[in-house]
């Protein structure tokens, strides 16, 4: 291991917030050194909670977090949060930038705040955004929450990555059969309305309850919370509920869990394949990968030829 990782390591181990910063960044670029400072921190992984806090665009997300970073500190709890961000065109950097909106930790060294921008990856999560948790849970946070970048219903990627999920829901959620269809729900452990001091949120709450009702019975039984993040009215007892959620886990989610990181594995192996046949770069494999994606495209291969064929090249690029 390069000795300049083991350094930037231990000072994240040792809470050492420019190191934490820098191994985030480190992560967010996907920097070469980004792995071996992982592989110095693996053993310090596993003691966060990381929650995970998703929904549509002007569901109060932000609010949200900042409220439940707040609650958390008052409880004596050390508090990360990554906000996901949409990129510039230009930059590739955050656009949004919701640490603006986020004052709770303003100040205070028992709250890191950082956001990461998407850089286009689709499931509203960005690809460095595992690993700047892990910082986080390696420097001793003790809770690590992840805010997506609000794509809607493709943001079911935070699924696999999140061991408690919450998905935030504005008063107004239509009709009973758009809050049915709405895909992004079916993956919360704890619903939230929020802005329950708003009109509808009564509405959206018995829509919420009807389709859980739908629902095949299982261990932990989904609960719809009603919050008020610009007020706190119910953000202890949401706090309360997450707390709920993970003794639920530590009793009854090994077989959850393990799913959960299988699920991850393979997202991360796609992303990777992905970026590998996409962006081969001026080399030789570049031609092979183009000579595969003729002969697909002409119906001379099928689907599961031409996946094992570029998976192949790959491997033999690689070795």
């Amino acid at each position: 291991m390069p000795e300049a990782a083991a350094e930037l390591a231990a000072r994240v181990i040792a809470g050492d917030r420019r190191a934490i910063a820098r191994a985030m960044t480190l992560a967010d670029r996907d920097a070469p050194a980004a792995k071996a400072v992982h592989a110095a921190l693996a053993g310090h992984l596993g003691r966060a909670h990381l929650i995970g806090v998703t929904g549509a665009p002007g569901a109060g997300k932000s609010t949200l977090v900042n409220a439940l970073t707040g609650e958390f500190r008052r409880r004596g709890r050390r508090v990360g949060v990554i906000a996901v961000d949409p990129s510039s065109p230009i930059s590739g950097g955050a656009i949004l930038g919701d640490r603006v909106r986020m004052d709770a930790g303003a100040g205070d060294d028992g709250v890191f705040i950082r956001s990461l921008a998407s850089r286009g990856h689709l499931g509203g999560l960005s690809r460095a955004a595992g690993r700047a948790a892990d910082v986080l849970d390696a420097a001793g946070y003790d809770v690590v929450m992840v805010e997506t970048v609000g794509a809607g219903q493709s943001e079911v990627e935070i699924a696999d990555l999140a061991q408690t999920r919450l998905v935030v829901c504005p008063p107004g959620l239509g009709d009973e059969i758009q809050a049915l269809k709405a895909g992004i729900l079916e993956i919360a452990d704890v619903l939230v309305v929020n802005k329950a001091d708003l009109p509808g949120a009564e509405r959206a709450e018995r829509d919420l309850a009807a389709m859980l009702g739908l629902r095949a019975a299982a261990a932990w039984r989904v609960p719809v919370c009603m919050t008020s993040a610009t007020t706190g009215a119910g953000v202890a007892a949401l706090v309360d509920t997450i707390g709920q959620h993970r003794d639920h886990l530590a009793k009854d989610g090994r077989a959850a869990d393990g799913a959960r990181r299988r699920r991850l594995l393979a997202s991360v192996v796609a992303d990777r394949v992905r970026a590998g046949i996409a962006h081969p770069g001026e080399t030789a494999l570049a031609g092979s990968i183009d000579a595969l994606a003729g002969r697909w495209r002409l119906g001379e291969i099928d689907d599961a030829e031409a996946a094992a064929q570029a998976v192949a090249l790959l491997d033999g690029a690689a070795r």
